[in-house]
């Protein structure tokens, strides 16, 4: 019973905070949309948003990602929700996104936990690579939505504010509230609205993910698995690459949790066993490994909160395929033979 009890509470602290930042995102979006922001933020964000062919709105959320990714994506939820974004806009928007969630974790993690523990050296060549993964799923991004959506997205977005073929932009304007304290109230009147479609959705998939981890063991053991897939994945992974023996116990750990395999490897970079383009490619195969453990602890919790299933599903299946595969051409960066860089 206290195991169920702590469990339950740790729940409800995840959910709470989940619920603060995401309120908050579709609280900001509409603030931005009825006080005009987004035409003033669209003049540094544009250079995203209009190479994807996205609307004005969404260089708001990207932005706001940067300080929030939990409000970015409450922001882009309420876009897509209004009929601002399509299905396919609204995934290329949150592969966009990527770069800047990246940029939030540099000063919340990397900066003042990952590099002090693994050292300068080691420290910065992995949030550089970490940090050209993402900016290259970004890049992705715009991309696909130059091909992708070829601006039907941005004339959707215009036309829905003038659905009689009148002025987008001057009839966007005439429909906002009038006076800053009918725009909050409007604001607030939407922020609730959006919680309670998405709180009981987000409370009832945390109860259940955080259910089956705290019983893994033994429903892993009634299956005959035990406690060795993730070993069994590193170890495959590290033979097939050429890395060191010892990187099986750190893409383990890794794979589990990234402070504590970044204190496992950090000794074995001291004494020699590993050089830092190795410890650099460890770690990164211990990332590759993770998305089975991270996507099934927080990305769906996470993910169908928001979302839904269906949706979720996409959204989790676009930004794991592509970590993969830009996490692998990185890898294969690293491991070509020597350079005098490494």
């Amino acid at each position: 019973m206290p195991v169920l009890v702590d469990l339950l509470t740790d729940v409800a602290v995840r959910v709470l905070r989940i619920t603060v930042f995401l309120s908050l995102g579709v609280f900001l979006a509409n603030l931005a949309v009825a006080f005009g922001l987004v035409e003033k933020i669209a003049v540094v964000s544009q250079y995203l948003t209009a190479p994807a062919n996205l609307p004005d709105e969404v260089g708001t959320a990207i932005l706001t990602t940067t300080a929030s990714p939990t409000a970015g994506y409450g922001m882009l939820a309420d876009f897509r929700e209004s009929g601002t974004l399509d299905d396919r806009a609204t995934l290329v928007a949150v592969t966009i996104n990527t770069f800047f969630g990246f940029a939030q974790h540099i000063v919340t993690f990397y900066a003042p936990i990952l590099i002090p523990i693994l050292g300068l050296r080691v420290g910065l060549l992995y949030v550089t690579m970490r940090g050209l993964v993402a900016l290259a799923i970004t890049l992705t991004g715009i991309a696909a939505g130059r091909v992708l959506l070829a601006r039907s997205t941005v004339e959707t977005a215009a036309s829905a504010t003038a659905p009689d073929g009148g002025h987008g932009d001057r009839d966007a304007l005439d429909d906002r509230p009038e006076g800053h304290e009918a725009a909050v109230r409007e604001a607030l009147g939407e922020t609730r609205e959006k919680v309670r479609e998405i709180l009981p959705r987000l409370a009832a998939i945390y109860v259940v993910v955080s259910m089956l981890v705290a019983y893994a063991d033994p429903i892993m053991a009634a299956l005959g698995q035990g406690g060795t897939t993730v070993t069994t994945a590193a170890d495959g992974l590290a033979s097939l690459l050429g890395l060191p023996g010892a990187a099986i116990p750190v893409v383990a750990a890794f794979a589990l949790d990234t402070t504590s395999g970044a204190t496992v490897l950090s000794p074995l970079v001291r004494d020699g066993t590993f050089t830092a383009r190795t410890a650099v490619a460890t770690m990164l195969v211990g990332g590759i490994v993770s998305f089975a453990v991270s996507t099934f602890k927080r990305s769906i919790p996470f993910q169908y909160g928001i979302w839904g299933r269906e949706f979720g599903s996409k959204v989790i299946v676009v930004n794991t395929g592509l970590k993969i595969v830009w996490i692998a051409l990185a890898l294969a960066v690293l491991l070509v033979p020597d350079y005098s860089i490494w």
